[in-house]
């Protein structure tokens, strides 16, 4: 039994959900989203709650209702807080600059890296520090773990780029006292 998809999702003043059919559209004061989602489930508003239903006991439409609920949920907190993602740039030389909409890293490659800013992710970039905001938990969540990934933290100096919460469990080199 979903115990997540049975609970209603609250609708904060200042956000608005429209329902067409499978499709939602919240508006908010940090943006707005819209997505379709399965057609396992059944979506109505009442009383400033969104509540997820599933029309039989199948293995699937459970599933599905506990999975859209989140969705759902994700969409409205983000469209009325915004979702937050902090990294942080460790190494000698190592820093990161913002270009338009692009962000252009220098790693220690023999090239600079530029990755190019989805329109609905906004980045506060300072040299050794990248804050990514946006009211998609899904997209912040992407491009942060796709700018993690162009140099990974490192287990000996702990050079590399990391989650501003990411603690490095540290190695000792080859002395190994």
């Amino acid at each position: 039994m979903s115990r997540i998809g049975k609970q209603p999702v609250a609708i904060p003043s200042g956000v608005t959900v429209t329902i067409n059919g499978q499709h939602i559209h919240v508006k908010g004061p940090k943006g707005e989203l819209e997505r379709t989602v399965s057609d396992v489930v059944d979506i109505k508003v009442e009383n400033d709650e969104i509540i997820v239903t599933r029309p039989n006991d199948s293995r699937q439409a459970r599933s599905h209702q506990g999975l859209v609920r989140s969705l759902i949920a994700n969409m409205v907190d983000g469209c009325n807080e915004g979702f937050v993602r902090e990294l942080e740039i460790n190494g000698v030389g190592y820093r990161a600059e913002k270009r338009k909409n692009f962000i252009r890293f220098d790693l220690g490659y023999s090239h600079p890296i530029f990755v190019e800013l989805p329109e609905l992710v906004d980045a506060e970039v300072a040299q050794t520090s990248v804050k990514l905001s946006s009211p998609s938990k899904e997209i912040v969540g992407q491009v942060a773990a796709k700018i993690r990934s162009l140099r990974k933290p490192e287990p000996y100096k702990g050079k590399g780029i990391k989650y501003k919460e990411e603690r490095i469990i540290r190695k000792a080199g080859k002395a190994g006292a």
